[in-house]
């Protein structure tokens, strides 16, 4: 195959697929990409035989098509090394492939494309659509309480919920929970349910932008496509937790305060807590919300701030990295914390947005 283009267009869909290809390998091939010449579209594709992504991208001219593969990180070093502006011509022939800009030459190893594994859509039981930049704010203000690399498998990934015009997102790792729900158009009598894998889930997000994509669903896969990219990955076998019953029904004790200044607060008091288990005790009472953390070296930070809670005296402790984490994505100035009890899980919501809510679990200090 031979073909040239500009450096930037060849640079672009070798940044999103890159992401997929592990850099250790049992199988040689799973380190290469491949590139596919259709008409005046290059399309190149990584895979890790879970999750596969492929990139589009159009030439300045084919001289001859064809498909190869070859190693992706040498490939998106080189693109990325040459100036900006550069033209780029690319040929393969007898087992190598030739990349010239310019001066610079460079001469790479390949495989055979039909070694290349590809990664089966499977069947389609659900399709929607909607705006890239929705579905990467979606996936923003759940995905930091997936689990990474529990015993519970079904933990390590995002649970997707769609119903009738409703899709909703569920991620925790048993310590604190995210849900968040999106109005999409989509007709289902029933509910449907997938769990997406926490590295399917992460580099979906890196691949999105504003581009309106289409979500084709099956009983195995999931497919995303844009005019840029196409995104598969298998679901995760295995049935996820019900959250409705980690959800606090009785938090009598409403405290609402403002997002920043909490979020400030809340990032003094971690600098002394406690580096292994971040916790700090949390002191509310009547228009008041006091924060302390101690580390073994006997060192202490205390913080107090005003906010709208006229209810009975409480102590209860929490990670502050979870509450942090809950402040970084809730998208308003205000939030309304619900307690019950020193015992009972926090409910964490947005004042002006009712989308997304959060459950964090209390610890003992």
């Amino acid at each position: 195959m031979k073909f040239c283009l500009a450096r930037e267009a060849l640079l672009r869909p070798l940044q999103l697929v890159v992401g997929v290809v592990e850099r250790r390998q049992t199988l040689p091939i799973l380190s290469n990409v491949l590139l596919s010449i259709d008409d005046q579209r290059l399309s190149i594709t990584g895979t890790d035989l879970e999750v596969e992504i492929i990139g589009y991208t159009e030439t300045s001219a084919v001289i001859e098509s064809g498909e190869i593969t070859v190693s992706a990180r040498k490939l998106v070093d080189i693109v990325r090394s040459l100036p900006e502006g550069a033209k780029i011509d690319f040929a393969s022939g007898d087992g190598k492939a030739l990349v010239t800009s310019g001066r610079s030459r460079f001469t790479l190893a390949t495989l055979p494309s039909n070694e290349f594994p590809s990664v089966d859509g499977g069947d389609k039981t659900l399709e929607l659509s909607m705006k890239g930049s929705v579905m990467k704010n979606f996936i923003a203000a759940t995905s930091f309480a997936m689990a990474q690399q529990d015993v519970r498998y079904y933990l390590n990934g995002m649970l997707w919920e769609v119903s009738e015009n409703n899709l909703r997102a569920v991620a925790t790792d048993g310590h604190r929970m995210a849900r968040c729900d999106v109005v999409c158009e989509v007709s289902s009598d029933t509910t449907v349910s997938a769990i997406i894998p926490r590295k399917g889930v992460v580099e979906l997000a890196r691949l999105l932008s504003d581009d309106q994509i289409d979500i084709s669903l099956g009983s195995n896969h999931i497919r995303i496509t844009s005019e840029d990219f196409c995104f598969t990955s298998k679901l995760v076998d295995g049935a996820y937790p019900d959250y409705d019953r980690v959800m606090p029904k009785e938090g009598e004790k409403i405290v609402l305060g403002d997002r920043d200044e909490l979020k400030q607060a809340f990032s003094r008091a971690a600098i002394l807590s406690n580096e292994k288990f971040r916790g700090v005790r949390v002191l509310l009472s009547s228009g008041s919300l006091k924060m302390i953390a101690n580390n073994p070296e006997q060192e202490e930070a205390e913080e107090e701030m005003s906010v709208d809670y006229s209810g009975d005296d409480l102590e209860i402790g929490f990670n502050v990295s979870y509450l942090l984490d809950v402040l970084n994505v809730l998208p308003g100035n205000d939030v309304r914390l619900s307690l019950s009890d020193a015992n009972s899980s926090a409910l964490v919501e947005d004042t002006s947005n009712d989308n997304a809510v959060y459950v964090v679990m209390p610890m003992r200090l």
